[in-house]
């Protein structure tokens, strides 16, 4: 017959192997990272190459053993290419607690709409966004995960200005929140180098006839042309039309120039044309090893779409490991805290706006593919 004392031993004993059990299933349990992307609607080829390269991240980091025991897993929801869809796909995934982060857009009229729910939220989001004022609206939870247009719009002038001698500069752009601030960062800096902007456009997104803005264009005298386009998809169509038209310019792009599905679409059009990127396979040893990986699992060569989104999962899953939980607040300051930290990007050392990287690359399309020139690296 057991004693009290007895039954209380094997009482204290059952606890503790639930305990355990339980702690050993909370520790296994996958760590979400939320991901917002273009599933449907006109950028839809784009969000492929979001979506691929957190898997690559996620590849890795398992691969490792996870976090503390635990894997990662990537939830994703579809902004259907417009401000309310990745505003609702926020919400979205804002109702499953056991998300820490998220992948927000790469599209900052996108970014500039989600922003009043991050700021309520209180979680970190990773952006791709490049508008200037993402970063500088006081948020303390946006992270940028490539360089902000201040930065593209200094190198596109230096670059235009100083190597290829154009001064008679031309710019166009997309009238919303990215292209109307690359506007307003590269008039300015065209003129601090003694150039002159003799002609400058907006057009509204998914247009499908530029005529009027490439006989603006032609009619300027303009011998340079620098543009902040949102989608690529615009971009290869513009670029077709100016060759029909037969415009010569030296165009210097921002990043969109560089994608591939705007490179697809416009073929030889932009042959020969230039532009500035956040990502190049030939810029760094960890843009390599993730260009290797991103080949070995999908048979193609990555663009920036892939590169800041498996950069973020990467830079995520450090500031995991150096919080002492996943609340939000120890997150984030993880994630300020990460210095000299090699991306496929760059080298990511964030401030305290949320900005990780200081750079553009000089790249020119050489019949389909985008050579790499040189690493210009700019003052915040």
């Amino acid at each position: 017959m057991r004693t009290r004392l007895g039954w209380v031993a094997v009482i204290a004993g059952v606890v503790f192997v639930l305990a355990s059990v339980g702690l050993a299933s909370a520790q296994a349990k996958p760590i979400k990272i939320g991901q917002i992307i273009p599933i449907t609607g006109e950028a839809a080829e784009s969000g492929k190459y979001h979506k691929q390269g957190a898997e690559i991240a996620v590849d890795k980091i398992n691969a490792a053993g996870g976090i503390n025991g635990r894997k990662i897993q990537i939830v994703l929801e579809d902004d259907q290419t417009t401000n309310p869809g990745g505003v609702a796909a926020l919400q979205k995934l804002l109702e499953d607690k056991e998300i820490p982060v998220i992948l927000g857009s790469i599209r900052s009229t996108q970014v500039q709409a989600m922003l009043p729910t991050i700021n309520e939220a209180k979680i970190p989001v990773a952006i791709g966004g490049t508008n200037y004022g993402l970063t500088h609206a006081g948020s303390q939870w946006v992270f940028r995960f490539r360089p902000h247009d201040g930065m593209s719009a200094k190198v596109i002038a230096k670059f235009m200005i100083e190597e290829q001698k154009q001064k008679k500069v031309g710019i166009i752009h997309a009238s919303d929140a990215f292209g109307n601030g690359g506007r307003d960062m590269l008039t300015p800096a065209v003129k601090e180098l003694g150039g002159e902007v003799l002609f400058t456009q907006g057009y509204n997104n998914l247009e499908k006839d530029f005529t009027a803005v490439v006989q603006g264009l032609k009619k300027s005298g303009a011998t340079g042309l620098g543009t902040y386009m949102t989608f690529s998809t615009d971009l290869g169509i513009f670029a077709r039309q100016l060759k029909q038209q037969g415009v010569q310019v030296k165009w210097v792009g921002s990043p969109s120039i560089t994608a591939l599905d705007g490179r697809n679409l416009a073929g030889d059009a932009l042959y020969g044309t230039f532009g500035v990127t956040d990502f190049h396979v030939e810029a760094s040893p960890a843009s390599k090893a993730f260009a290797q990986a991103y080949k070995a699992k999908f048979n193609q060569d990555p663009d920036l779409y892939a590169a800041w989104c498996y950069d973020a999962v990467i830079v995520f899953a450090e500031a995991m490991k150096k919080a002492p939980d996943l609340k939000p607040e120890n997150l984030r300051k993880a994630i300020l805290g990460i210095q000299k930290f090699p991306g496929a990007e760059g080298e990511y050392n964030f401030d305290q706006n949320g900005d990780g990287l200081d750079h553009y690359h000089i790249v020119q399309n050489e019949k389909g593919n985008m050579v790499y020139s040189k690493t210009l690296r700019v003052a915040r």
